[in-house]
């Protein structure tokens, strides 16, 4: 897997002089190259991975603080970019993010490589944290803002609990990407799962008489 592969990726803030994207790129191919060769997370040493970049030491440490900050930008790279939500309701932001999720599930089935990084990445708690805080809270952050402002627009009801419902919404998604390995990932199971779970957490409306005793 290459960068180009996976389009284009977020850039975190420059620290010190100017950043060159090429040179990054050579670094973080570096890191792909040899965690495709089959090195070990642990075993990855910034001497080694601008040995294999072709830089210095020194070029790699102006970009980031240390391995936890250069895997994090390495798998953000690897995965499919973050999207673009729409914004014309609630509900069409909630698919494009599960759809998102779903294109993950489907990248880690078909990527060794990935699926190999994900099972050290969860060895190690530093590198772990460090990819949680830095990619997954800020994605969990995004479906929460929607829902809240779903909420404004009376789209959700108004007693439901935000966090709850982020993982109402992105649980099932997650359970088959990730728990389930073997579960399908059909297109159209963003939309299918977005659609049930407001039919029980919309806006509720007038409710049907019941029959008399």
């Amino acid at each position: 897997m290459t960068l180009a592969d996976s389009g284009p990726r977020s850039i975190a803030p420059a620290r010190g002089r100017p950043r060159s994207e090429a040179v990054e790129n050579a670094i973080l191919e570096g890191v792909m190259k040899l965690l495709e060769d089959g090195v070990p997370l642990a075993e990855l040493s910034i001497e080694r991975i601008a040995r294999t970049a072709g830089v210095g030491k020194a070029t790699i440490y102006r970009r980031w603080n240390g391995k936890e900050e250069l895997f994090v930008d390495v798998m953000r790279a690897a995965e499919p970019p973050d999207p673009e939500l729409p914004g014309t309701s609630m509900r069409d932001d909630l698919v494009v993010l599960l759809e998102s999720l779903r294109q993950r599930g489907l990248m880690n089935r078909s990527s060794a490589i990935l699926h190999n990084v994900y099972a050290q990445m969860k060895s190690s708690p530093r590198i772990w944290n460090a990819y949680h805080a830095n990619v997954v809270n800020p994605r969990r952050e995004l479906g929460k803002e929607v829902l809240r402002r779903g909420q404004q627009n009376g789209e959700l009801r108004a007693d439901i609990d935000i966090e709850l419902a982020n993982d109402m919404f992105t649980g099932p998604m997650l359970l088959r990407a990730i728990l389930r390995p073997e579960a399908e990932l059909p297109e159209g199971l963003a939309e299918q799962i977005v659609d049930e779970v407001l039919a029980g957490l919309g806006p509720a409306g007038t409710p049907e008489p019941r029959p008399e005793p």
